[in-house]
């Protein structure tokens, strides 16, 4: 059985964790993926929607857990994404 991945009150005790744990051993199945934005939002736009599909970008949002900007950000993203 897999151990519980242990809770951190600072970015230095994880820090610490992971440099020194053997991470096969924990169980991750609990995680939930996150995303940093760490590049600055400089521009703002004005855009205009029916009000059912601002409801579907509401709800879909609040779903994963994101706000709903973010949401429509990353929708953007992926559409224009080159692979």
């Amino acid at each position: 059985m897999k151990k519980k991945f242990p809770d951190f009150k600072t970015d230095n005790e994880a820090e610490d964790f992971v440099e020194t744990a053997d991470l096969s051993e924990y169980d991750f199945s609990g995680m939930v993926p996150m995303r940093f934005e760490l590049k600055r939002k400089d521009t703002s736009i004005s855009l205009r929607l029916p009000e059912e599909l601002l409801e579907a970008v509401r709800i879909n949002a609040k779903r994963v857990g994101i706000p709903y900007q973010r949401f429509m950000r990353l929708a953007i993203e992926r559409a224009i994404e080159t692979k």
